[in-house]
This record gives structure tokens, C-alpha cells and sequence, in this order.
């Protein structure tokens, strides 16, 4: 089953047409279905109901403490189809272009994969502002 990306609400709805420019063609995101506002926790419902690879830069919300410290929504989950978090700990935050890079970094790594399932990948651009950090990882059931 190929990948269908949900982007959530904290970035941007065109991330949906990056995913379906690289081939992502059911993807789509939180905004666009109707459901900004939603929980995180109910958001899930959707997530393992309709078997979405959420895209999230809430990433401590859904991964828990990351690659060491797994957890967060996702773990609650027995099986789910995934997770890719896109950070910024850079200083100035995440804008519409660094949102863009980051998924397309991330597209650029999942390339040839069939699925994520009961994984994360994380994008992080670093402090400096000029590296970047790519991390896969399992989550398992908490």
C-alpha cells in the first residue's frame, strides 16, 4: 500500500501538493477535510482509521521524546502507518519555504518505501541554520 500523507494543521495545506507532485497522490491534509481545531488525540481516529502517514511539526505530541525516548500518541497505537516530523531549532521558526524543504527532504528519503509503518523519520534543521539532521526510527507500543 503506497504512502497517503495527512498534513497537520500547523503546516502548511501545500505541502499536499508537494506530496502529490512526488507521486504522493492521496494525500491530504487536516485543513482540506475539515477538521482544523481537531484534538490531537481524536485526530488519531482519522490517522489509523484511514491508515495516514501523519506529517506534524507537533512532534512531541505524537513521538513522545524522539529516537531515545519514543512515545507520545503514536505509541498508543498498536500498528499505524507512520509519522515524519518536521523541526526547526534554528532561531525565526518555521515559514512556508523551510516547511517546503524540510518535507521535501524527507519525500527525497522515503523514496522507494512502501511504508513507514510503526516508524517516525524526523527532519530537523540544526541551530546553526544550515545543517540538517535526518533520524528513522521505530515506535513501538507503549
Amino acid at each position: 500500500m503506497p504512502i497517503k500523507f495527512l498534513i497537520d494543521e500547523c503546516l502548511s495545506p501545500m505541502l499536499v501538493d508537494d506530496a502529490h507532485a512526488a507521486g504522493f497522490t492521496e494525500s491530504t491534509c487536516v485543513r482540506n477535510r475539515g477538521l482544523a481545531g481537531t484534538k490531537d488525540w481524536q485526530l488519531m481516529t482519522l490517522v489509523i482509521a484511514e491508515d495516514f502517514t501523519l506529517v506534524t511539526n507537533n512532534s512531541k505530541d505524537f513521538r513522545g521524546g524522539g529516537p531515545r525516548e519514543p512515545g507520545g500518541l503514536h505509541a498508543s497505537q498498536s500498528i499505524h502507518a507512520g509519522l515524519v516530523c518536521l523541526n526547526c531549532d534554528a532561531p525565526g521558526g518555521m515559514d512556508l519555504d523551510l516547511q517546503r524543504l524540510l518535507f521535501q527532504v524527507a519525500l527525497d528519503q522515503l523514496e522507494g518505501r512502501d511504508d513507514l509503518i510503526n516508524q517516525a523519520i524526523e527532519v530537523t534543521l540544526e541551530e546553526d541554520g544550515a545543517s540538517m539532521r535526518v533520524v528513522f526510527y521505530d515506535i513501538p507500543l507503549g
